[in-house]
């Protein structure tokens, strides 16, 4: 696919722009990267001037004074196109603004419900012609709504022109699963039913609603982010290893995934809501909305059989970390040459994806000093952070130049709704959990192991 020749951003103005999108602008820029027009839409009644001010403001909000020789280049390429999404003269008017632009890439940084009224209005205008179209999660707020979506945009688009936007497969953190599965081959021998005895993901967040109420009231935990990053995770943790050199083998092993995976039970989910909640300005103030969610699930597969896969995300929670551990069965013995030793914990991988980067495998040696007395270590290699590409430096430029591998194909999305579909329709009740705990009491019972959930650590 031939690299974009424009970049049309609606919602110019919005929260995502300002935050993620001209920061990553930003730094393509600085790179000699960004060399085609940017073309800002929004519905308010801005000049080109305030919007590079806009655009001055956000890089100096999220790094700091900015270098004046890549956002003057920035800058440059700055149009912008007011008007009303659900007027069509509005469209005419960026069209004129493309000029000779036959590859555009229409990034929505819209609310959901919008999508549909901008893609037909692309569609009626023409200015869909050549293009690509790049969403925004949520895609849909269920499996129904997701095939509508779909329906809306393959009116206009064609599947090798979407790409749906999930910015956990821009991280290299959640990326440096797959290439630590696939590029050790000391792995590959052990990641499988026989040796694994659990699966561990969690999403833990400190911090509430952050003022984000009223969106929180239409989605919740399960919406949020079970159903897209955490399944994407679970995914590249399970899948088999991608055959042939196209893109869409990659893509084919996750949905392979998902298409396995039981929709958990009522009994096999909790949902949290943290004390506070229904005090937070947007909220209903007898919502039953769930900040956390945790559930078991399982893998019908033969790799997977019968080892359970435990996700749980949650706000207000003990701390900010996100991580992944891989428990595996003890050894079969514990007695050696006349002896029997003390095996505290089985051995471990585990994968701290954020807020720092560690990958650390967990080992019983023999305690120093201490006749037939064992103790845990962990052998572990960290990351500065400040190394990583941000997500959306990454997939902003990946969408321009037409790769979809870090994108989520249509029925990938649709694999992953008919997974918690069934939990949305008929929910566990909510219970309320304490701020700063991990959730509430009743989430220990999913997990058979008398250790419970295991739970991450504050970063150093």
């Amino acid at each position: 696919m031939s690299k974009a020749d424009a970049l049309v951003l609606f919602g110019v103005t919005g929260d995502l722009a300002f935050k993620k999108i001209f920061p990553s602008l930003y730094e393509m820029a600085k790179d000699d990267r960004l060399d085609v027009p940017v073309v800002g839409v929004a519905r308010e009644g801005w000049s080109r001037e305030r919007l590079i001010n806009r655009a001055r403001e956000s890089v100096e909000a999220q790094g700091g004074q900015a270098d004046s020789t890549a956002f003057d280049a920035l800058a440059q390429q700055l149009r912008y196109v007011p008007g009303d999404y659900t007027d069509p003269t509005m469209y005419d008017r960026l069209r004129a603004e493309l000029g000779g632009a036959q590859r555009p890439t229409h990034y929505l940084a819209i609310p959901p419900s919008l999508f549909p009224v901008v893609v037909n209005g692309l569609g009626a205008s023409g200015c869909a012609q050549g293009a690509r179209v790049v969403l925004e999660k949520p895609f849909g707020r269920s499996l129904e709504s997701a095939r509508s979506l779909n329906a809306t945009l393959h009116s206009v688009f064609g599947e090798d022109s979407i790409f749906r936007i999930d910015h956990y497969l821009g991280k290299e953190t959640v990326q440096n699963i797959l290439f630590f599965r696939f590029g050790n081959s000391f792995l590959e021998p052990i990641w499988n039913r026989n040796y694994v005895d659990r699966v561990e993901v969690t999403l833990a967040e400190s911090f509430g609603v952050a003022g984000r109420g009223k969106f929180y009231e239409e989605a919740g935990a399960i919406r949020d982010v079970i159903q897209n990053h955490l399944l994407q995770v679970v995914s590249l943790l399970a899948m088999e290893a991608p055959v042939g050199p196209d893109l869409d083998g990659f893509r084919d092993e996750k949905v392979r995934v998902l298409k396995s995976i039981r929709p958990p039970t009522r009994e096999e989910a909790v949902r949290g809501q943290y004390r506070g909640y229904r005090e937070e300005q947007g909220v209903a103030p007898d919502s039953q909305v769930e900040t956390y969610a945790a559930m078991r699930l399982f893998l019908d597969s033969w790799r997977w059989q019968d080892v359970p896969f435990y996700v749980r995300a949650g706000k207000r929670m003990h701390v900010t970390a996100t991580e992944v551990l891989v428990t595996l069965k003890p050894p079969p013995q514990r007695r050696f040459s006349g002896r029997e030793f003390d095996h505290r914990e089985p051995n471990h991988l585990r994968f701290r994806m954020g807020p720092n980067v560690e990958i650390a495998l967990g080992a019983t040696v023999l305690a120093s000093g201490q006749r037939g007395h064992t103790e845990n270590v962990e052998l572990y290699a960290c990351r500065d952070v400040s190394l990583q590409t941000e997500p959306y430096d990454l997939l902003l430029g990946a969408a321009m130049a037409g790769d979809h591998l870090l994108f989520a194909r249509q029925d990938e999305v649709e694999g992953a709704w008919q997974i918690v579909d069934p939990l949305i329709a008929d929910p566990p009740p909510v219970a309320e959990y304490e701020p700063g705990s991990w959730g509430p009491d009743a989430a220990k019972s999913l997990i058979a192991s008398p250790a419970g959930w295991h739970n991450p650590v504050a970063a150093d």
